[in-house]
Parts: structure tokens; sequence; C-alpha cells
């Protein structure tokens, strides 16, 4: 009887690179026209939690919701868009609990007040993409706070930042896509 095992496969993804694809395929979801972000949430055992994506709340309806980002503040988004990371916490239906010591990836890092909902739910740690707002008052504001309350955030290291082509036709693997 042969002990040989044979070779696992070498391209694939690890945790970060995964949690990360799902959170902008979430993005992917988002009607805005010029803004998509994505948010994953995942407990510290690697378990999916849940997801969410930068849109109109339930039940608001978006062909009646404005998408201009200048205007008036009620011809605009601001006032009425959910960020992507409130939906993922919001929309998790299990114990939140199950939120401590969790991790958040992002597109975009965190507003102040989705900073605030990522510190009340007990998540522990952000990994995101773009920090293109980092001179923003609500940026350094999320910082503070993450500083101040022992919540960790990183940008995600650029050697694992891939692009993928993802088909949903059948039999069509992920293909990786060198830079």
């Amino acid at each position: 009887m042969s002990n040989k095992l044979g070779e696992k496969r070498k391209e694939y993804l690890n945790w970060d690179e995964y949690f990360m694809a799902i959170a902008k395929l979430s993005a992917a979801r988002s009607k805005d026209p010029n803004t998509q972000v994505g948010a994953c949430i995942v407990s510290k055992d690697n378990r999916l939690l849940s997801t969410g994506y930068n849109g109109a709340p339930n039940n608001f309806h978006d062909d009646k919701f404005p998408w201009n980002r200048e205007g008036a503040p009620l011809e605009t988004k601001y006032m009425f868009v959910c960020h992507a990371e409130a939906n993922a916490i919001d929309n998790y239906r299990g114990y939140k609990k199950e939120f401590e010591g969790a991790r958040i990836y992002v597109d975009l890092f965190p507003c102040n007040e989705c900073a605030k909902k990522i510190i009340q739910s007990g998540i522990k740690e952000v990994i995101y993409l773009s920090d293109k707002y980092k001179d923003s008052d609500s940026t350094k504001a999320s910082k503070l706070m993450f500083d101040t309350c022992g919540v960790s955030y990183h940008q995600m290291e650029k050697e694992h930042q891939k692009t993928l082509k993802i088909s949903l036709e059948p039999d069509k693997p992920v293909e990786y896509i060198k830079k």
C-alpha cells in the first residue's frame, strides 16, 4: 500500500484574501453609481458571520432613492445610504456575542459612525483595502476611537492584493490574474 498523498494545489486564497474577496463581491450588490463598498464579518475561528454593502435601507425603494453626490442634503445619497459595515452588523441574525473578537473586512476605511457600531458590536480588528479619506475628520475620529477602544486596524498587505476573475458559468475555475 502506498503512502503517497499527492500534492495539493499551490495557488489558493489565504483567509484574508478569501474574506476580502467576499467583501468585494458583496460590494457588487450596491446600486451606488459612484462608490461600491462591501463588508464581511468573520469570527475568531474563521467562520463567516455576515456581509453587507452600501445601499438604501430595507423597504426604501432604490428607484426613489437619490444617488447624487452633490446638491441640497435631501437630494443627495448621504442622508439616506446605509454603509456596508453598518449593514453587515445589522444583517446578522445570530447572537451578537459571536462578534466579540471578530474581524471585519471592508473596501474602504470605516467612517466615524461605522467605527462606533464596530466598537459597540465587539469586533476587534478591521482589515481594509483603501484609506483614501485618511485626512478627513471622520477617518481621524475613527482611528482615535479604534485606538482608544482597542480595535486594531491595518490595510491588507500589498502581496495579498490580487486580481481574480470569477465566472458564474459551470465548470469555470477562478482565475488568478498576474500583475
